[in-house]
């Protein structure tokens, strides 16, 4: 069940990350091609503090999305994440409608807890950040929540916490629970990568202090 950004019990993250809000990003795609291959699933999971300072991810915000007109797609792509681009029980969103279902609670929380804007967590983050930055070109959307090119990247976190770079060698190092089964979902893996940048970053605060303010 989502929660309401107005029921989230939270504290102030705007110190923590020099005013901007961690937002974990999974996109699933139809080719690496940010121009020409297809956006189809989304997901963000906002990271917000607990009542004893440690980070925890909040509610997942996720949909479908619709190829935009002229998308291509690469088989091999569509057979990695088993999407059916055309499924007609998708309920799928088109890719301006998408945006704005994921970026208007994550505008909620950047202004709650008094961010100046949010930051892309992901799994080698480069590829979900050209994807999301591709459809806000074709959306024509003007102002977005998100920094246009910083990121956290959990591959290089990782690596460096634990030995590991790929998501579920990281995650099973970590102790995190890995379903293969579920992996290669949008939400899956946004809701185990915010698993794991928490576990991360509480970890470094517990051990080595939160960095002065």
């Amino acid at each position: 069940m989502q929660e309401e950004v107005s029921d989230l019990e939270v504290y102030s993250i705007a110190q923590r990350f020099r005013g901007y809000l961690p937002v974990v990003i999974d996109v699933e795609t139809a080719g690496f091609d940010a121009n020409k291959h297809a956006l189809l699933e989304i997901a963000a999971v906002p990271v917000i503090l607990d009542e004893t300072g440690n980070l925890r991810p909040g509610a997942t915000i996720a949909c479908h999305v619709k190829p935009f007109e002229g998308a291509e797609f690469d088989p091999r792509a569509l057979e990695f994440t088993g999407i059916d681009p055309h499924h007609p029980f998708r309920m799928a969103k088109a890719e301006d409608e998408a945006l704005e279902h994921v970026f208007r609670p994550i505008r909620k929380l950047v202004k709650h807890q008094q961010c100046s804007r949010a930051i892309l967590v992901g799994h080698n983050p480069f590829f979900d950040l050209s994807f999301l930055k591709a459809a806000i070109d074709r959306c024509n959307i003007k102002k977005h929540p998100f920094h246009s090119f910083s990121t956290f990247d959990t591959a290089t976190l990782g690596g460096l916490a634990y030995g590991q770079t790929v998501l579920a060698r990281v995650a099973i190092a970590a102790g995190i629970e890995w379903d293969p089964s579920q992996a290669h979902s949008a939400i899956y893996d946004a809701e185990k990568t915010a698993e794991l940048f928490c576990k991360i970053v509480n970890q470094w605060d517990s051990a080595i202090g939160i960095p002065e303010k």
